[in-house]
């Protein structure tokens, strides 16, 4: 039987690599569909770890009772194949089945409910995989298995626990090779469902060499392999004959229902489209409209241009971060500037705009005095020796991660070291002159808030789409006056079709000031941190507001969480798990599994706050998070591969459990000193290799603890159950579950409300309590 264990640990290895594959890419396809709402993120992974555990814990309960283990293995994997390019074509037509345009948002119900009925028929089979292919696994190599899959015993004991831990490690690595193949080969040089149906062709594949141990003799068996060889045959087919490329353009197609859609294409950053209407093009970044020429959105580039330029008493050095094609460079290069550099992080978004270039792009891009930097617009603070007179951010609102990173208090702070004596930062925000409800007066005053801990001097120009904010050193920004402005338009022969001295007299009438001021009397106020970044929290609070209205309520309680109450909830629960104990003594075998899910839930939370130190320091860039996650996965083989590898040997395994819980207490704690060390020398350049070195060790040693603990949690469970398949149905769920919670509270609530440091501190009360 050695063979036929190798062969199915070669199909767990692609069970794994087709999981990853899968989760990334419909996670990455959910994110356009979603606007590029970062909060989806967590929502996504949340509901793909709770579903996985839904149909491991399932296939556990049942496992014992299926006579042929390795068929319905099979089954489950081919339908996991089957279920997940009909999830992306889902995906791409979801907007059409609810009746909403392509530039429409999803409140968070939406986003929630979509998500988890797409990822249902993909998750759950997934998940089942794990449990039947530990119990095949343990029935093979210990001989408890026949060619017809018939149990030949059915006793356990905790020595037999090292399947389990075997089959995670194995299927880790293959999630490993999938990370990694997907980030550098797959991504970049193929679509969605090439992706999805070379992953359905490779389990197919897989599947027969599996069934390939055994002869086709049974009715199981032959439905099994002529399953299988059906499947290869059709991807196969489908990959040489072009059907996938078919696939691509309808769902394409109906995905931008009603519009010219001229352009599609992933980089490693993101999605970017090109909707053509007339002569006009539309560029959208991640299902997001970025620019549109040749006829740009006049009132926002006119504005963010023109105010703080005609402010300046003499502009010559002027720094563009986002967005700066397409308008607003084109506006800068009116006035008599010396040098305009422009960081733009995605290379294909300006090779895409340069393919359907117009006269505006090519004398923006094309002019001497511009400087097109590939970099991220903090890296490039952080390294150039250059200052500017006007630095001008492209992007509007903290709604998510990446522009919330130019709207920290540290960020304001490394623009204000380069800006000269007269220098302008601008920044604008969602604004409002008639109405503005609680999130958006929140939203706002935070920015405000941020803006006046690093500058003395803010010059706020309320809009009814935008609202703009000038910060500068200099006290000249606060007696701007409409007199001077429209001089200075009319000395420096600036020539605009929106912005004229009516115009600016009526933009700083003092009556719009007295309204955002009066309107913003009783908002927040909270600062906006890199390691706290409650704007984040502000901005999806607004966009829900705006999509989900129903959930307003809730967004405001949220609002009101401390460290404070989440330690007594916690302390709470502690303590309600003891009394209860000893009225039901029979509760205390739950003590391993509510373990496991804290840490689950600890391991989610560390991850998402390392992601969002690692994103605030060095940029949203898809293939350095995926090495630290690729790291975080070595990290969970090696501990599970190091564990299991010992569990005979280990004789007082509660003692061992409880030093994985200190281990992962201390590496909490660790984290706290660590991100308060990055907050304190976060502008210091010459440090970047060894916070890299840093982020790398921290993802290791996080899937360490957790890799070591889910193998000793498996063999002591088994002491109390008889069943290996529940076992690992059991402990892996709540792996699961806790996840499915981290994710939820962690990357919604925790983080962005508490901070990166405060967070870490719960789970050192979370591990404390467990």
């Amino acid at each position: 039987m050695h063979g036929s264990s190798n062969r199915l640990s070669l199909a767990i290895v692609g069970m794994g690599f087709s999981g990853i594959v899968a989760q990334i890419l419909i996670l990455r396809e959910l994110f356009i569909t979603f606007l590029g709402n970062e909060l989806s993120i967590g929502i996504v992974l949340a509901n793909w770890l709770v579903l996985e555990a839904i149909g491991c814990f399932i296939a556990g309960k049942i496992a014992d009772r299926i006579r042929n283990r390795i068929e319905t293995f099979i089954g489950i994997t081919l339908l996991f194949s089957l279920s997940f390019p009909v999830a992306i074509y889902l995906i791409r037509i979801l907007k059409e089945i609810i009746g909403i345009g392509p530039g429409e948002g999803l409140g968070l119900l939406h986003i929630l409910f979509s998500s988890f009925l797409i990822l249902l028929p993909v998750s759950i089979p997934h998940g089942a995989q794990f449990s039947l292919g530990c119990k095949a696994y343990s029935d093979i190599r210990s001989g408890n298995f026949s060619t017809s899959g018939i149990r030949r015993k059915n006793k356990l004991d905790s020595s037999e626990a090292g399947p389990i831990g075997r089959i995670y490690v194995i299927e880790t690595i293959g999630t490993i090779f999938g990370g990694i193949a997907l980030t550098y080969l797959l991504i970049p040089y193929f679509h969605s469902f090439e992706i999805a149906i070379g992953t359905a062709l490779l389990n197919s594949v897989m599947c027969l060499i599996l069934l390939g141990s055994f002869r086709w003799r049974g009715t199981p068996q032959k439905l099994a392999g002529y399953a299988a060889l059906t499947i290869m045959l059709l991807s196969s087919s489908m990959i040489v004959g072009g059907q996938t490329d078919s696939l691509q353009n309808m769902s394409i197609e109906h995905q931008w229902s009603g519009q010219n859609i001229i352009h599609y294409q992933n980089s490693i950053y993101g999605n970017i489209a090109v909707v053509r209407s007339g002569e006009q093009y539309t560029f959208f970044y991640d299902g997001v409209p970025s620019v549109t020429i040749p006829n740009p959105d006049i009132t926002f580039v006119e504005e963010l241009v023109h105010f703080p330029m005609l402010c300046h008493p003499d502009p010559k050095e002027v720094l563009v971060i986002g967005n700066g094609a397409g308008g607003i460079i084109g506006e800068l290069l009116k006035y008599q500037v010396d040098r305009i550099e422009y960081a733009e992080l995605d290379p294909y978004y300006l090779r895409v705009i340069d393919l359907y270039s117009t006269e505006l792009t090519r004398t923006e891009l094309g002019d001497e005095r511009v400087t097109v930097s590939y970099i991220d617009g903090r890296l490039l603070l952080r390294e150039t020796s250059n200052t500017y007179d006007v630095v001008l951010i492209g992007f509007s609102d903290p709604q998510t991660l990446q522009p919330n990173r130019l709207f920290t208090k540290e960020f304001f702070t490394s623009v204000r070291n380069r800006l000269n004596d007269d220098g302008i930062l601008v920044v604008s925000s969602s604004g409002s002159l008639s109405y503005m409800g609680d999130e958006l007066r929140n939203l706002n005053s935070c920015i405000l808030n941020t803006l006046k801990a690093v500058y003395p001097y803010v010059l706020i120009i309320p809009g009814d789409c935008k609202n703009l904010f000038l910060a500068s050193s200099s006290e000249e920004i606060t007696s701007i006056d409409h007199n001077l402005l429209a001089d200075r338009l009319a000395q420096r022969n600036i020539s605009t079709d929106l912005v004229t001295p009516g115009y600016i007299a009526y933009k700083l009438e003092p009556r719009w000031l007295d309204y955002f001021m009066s309107s913003t009397e009783n908002a927040t106020e909270e600062i906006n941190r890199d390691f706290r970044p409650i704007g984040v929290f502000y901005g999806y609070s607004y966009w829900n507001a705006q999509f989900s209205p129903s959930l307003r309520k809730i967004c405001g309680w949220f609002e009101k969480v401390n460290i404070s109450m989440i330690l007594i909830v916690t302390a709470s629960f502690v303590l309600l798990f003891l009394l209860l104990s000893h009225v039901f003594p029979g509760i205390i075998r739950a003590c391993v599994p509510v373990a496991v899910a804290s840490t689950g839930f600890a391991g989610m939370v560390l991850n998402l706050a390392l992601i969002f130190a690692f994103q605030t320091l060095y940029g949203y860039v898809y293939y350095q998070i995926g090495i630290l996650i690729t790291t975080f996965m070595v990290g969970v083989a090696a501990g599970s591969a190091f564990m299991t590898s010992r569990l005979e040997r280990i004789r007082k395994d509660f003692a061992v459990l409880l030093g994985t819980e200190i281990a992962i207490i201390t590496l909490s704690g660790l984290l706290t000193l660590t991100f308060l060390l990055f907050n304190s020398n976060i502008s210091f350049p010459d440090r970047s290799f060894l916070l890299r070195a840093v982020f790398l060790i921290l993802f290791f040693l996080i899937g360490a603890l957790i890799g070591l603990q889910f193998p000793l949690a498996s063999k002591i469970h088994l002491k109390s159950c008889c069943s290996l398949s529940r076992t690992a149905g059991l402990i892996y769920s709540s792996d699961l579950l806790g996840g499915w919670i981290g994710g939820i509270i962690g990357g919604v609530i925790l983080l962005p409300l508490l901070g990166l440091v405060e967070t870490c501190i719960l789970i050192i009360s979370v591990k404390f309590g467990s």
